[in-house]
Parts: structure tokens; sequence; C-alpha cells
């Protein structure tokens, strides 16, 4: 599920993306209006995540375009907080209009819904049910912590590509932490134990990936 995110914001555009990949979308990411319509153009899209307050060419704009050219489904975000800003943007188009500044689980369930995107996921003999939050072995359920969970999910969604311990504390612990990356191997070696040795297999000095089951 390809989702375009907009916004002229650096800081804004990291979070976004890193916790769209993190929920299984494969993100495509622009820094202001004239770069969203390249990407538009150029890239498969699923999802548009327009900020309204772009220099040049606004999300308004850019929503207007892609509603005119597709039937791709657009969520705008801004910091406008007026009724007849909110008009303006169902207006143009918009499927949905979210304002800043906004709790990011609730982007992230408005999102989902507009794209009917998939509740449930699998690898190998790994269920894992995003809805309920839970995760589950030959369809038994697995007794996990919040981050071995999170850890487990990220894999999953994340399976056949090599995740470096960095990237791993940024997709499962969060940006700001600030612990010692080393704790990524003892919940590693923890979550192997309970879904199974050969399922994360270890790159010395690149990282971790979660392996097709040879047995």
């Amino acid at each position: 599920m390809n989702v375009l995110i907009a916004d002229d914001e650096k800081s804004m555009l990291k979070i976004l993306s890193t916790y769209f990949e993190r929920e299984g979308f494969n993100v495509i990411i622009a820094n202001n209006g004239d770069e969203a319509l390249k990407k538009f153009h150029s890239n498969k899209i699923d999802l548009a995540i327009l900020d309204w307050m772009m220099p040049e060419i606004s999300g308004i704009e850019v929503c207007e375009y892609i509603k005119a050219n597709s039937n791709i489904k657009v969520l705008i975000l801004t910091a406008k907080s007026e009724n007849d800003d909110e008009i303006e943007a169902l207006n143009c188009g918009a499927d949905e209009y979210i304002k800043k500044p906004f709790d990011i689980r609730v982007l992230l369930i408005r999102a989902k819904k507009l794209v009917n995107f998939n509740e449930e996921i699998s690898s190998n003999d790994i269920k894992i049910n995003l809805e309920l939050g839970k995760a589950y072995k030959n369809n038994e359920v697995l007794k996990l912590t919040k981050i071995e969970y999170e850890l487990l999910l990220t894999f999953v969604k994340n399976r056949g590509v090599i995740l470096s311990r960095d990237r791993l504390i940024d997709l499962v612990w969060g940006m700001e932490y600030e612990g010692d990356y080393r704790t990524v191997d003892t919940h590693i070696r923890r979550l192997r134990t309970k879904i199974g040795e050969n399922l994360i297999k270890t790159y010395r000095g690149i990282g971790y990936s979660m392996e097709e089951d040879k047995n």
C-alpha cells in the first residue's frame, strides 16, 4: 500500500514516515506541493496525505489536481481551525481532514479506513491481527510483551528486509530512545524462543531480517 506524504516540515515528514512504515505502508515523501505532484505522476499512489500550508503549491491545490485526475484517497493536514477552512478542504475533494496538533493514532486509524487497509498480516506460521493487537503461531496466541509484539510486527511487515539496530530502535522503541542499542539483541533473543529460532536471521555487522522458515 503506497502512501504519499507531503509536508514542508522535515521533522513532521520524518515522524509520519516512521509511523506509517511501522504500520506496513510503503512511504513516498515530498517536501512541497510541486514535488508532491511529480511523485504523484511517477508512482502508483493509494493514499495522499497533504499538509495544507506548503510553499508555492498548497496542499489544497495538490488535492484538487489529484482528485481531478484520479480516484486516489486524500487526507488534508492543517493548523487552520475555522469551520470555513474545513469546508474548503472538503470542497476541494479531500476525503478526510485532520487539524494539527493531532494524535498520530487517530491519523493512522483514519488513514487505514480510507483505503480499507488489511487488518491481518502473516509470515510463515506467524499471524498478527492488527485490530486486536495479538500475534499467533499455528493459530495459538503468543504471550508477548509490548516490545516483543512491536518487534515481531515490525519484522513481519518488513519480511525479507534487513533492518539495522538503529532502524529497529526508531521503529519499535521510538526516535527519542536514548538507551543502549544492545537491548535490540536481548529482545530478539527472547522473541526467538517464542516464535522459533530460524525465523529471524542475523546478518553480522548489518542487522536482522525475518526469513521464510526452510524447515
